[in-house]
């Protein structure tokens, strides 16, 4: 976990995404009934799978931490994703 967050801080040049990563996340996420509504409502499903900001965004686990733990992340979340529609 502590060489995801270093990695998170580190730019590494490279536009591509980890696909495992991103989908385990929003498995995490998932365990939320907040998060599964969301993922569940069809306006909002197609971004988890197509918008490269979406996914970038859920691709860095200490952010989706953040999201689990702390309400005002996941209202900031749910405004991001209102943001991509």
């Amino acid at each position: 976990m502590l060489e995801e967050f270093l990695a998170s801080l580190i730019p590494n040049g490279s536009n591509s995404l980890d696909t495992r990563k991103i989908d385990r996340n929003i498995e995490m996420l998932k365990k939320y009934s907040w998060f599964k509504d969301i993922y569940d409502d069809e306006r909002y499903h197609r971004l988890f799978f197509v918008n490269r900001k979406v996914r970038k965004y859920l691709q860095n686990t200490y952010r989706v931490k953040r999201i689990i733990k702390k309400e005002d992340f996941q209202m900031k979340f749910i405004k991001f994703l209102n943001e991509q529609l």
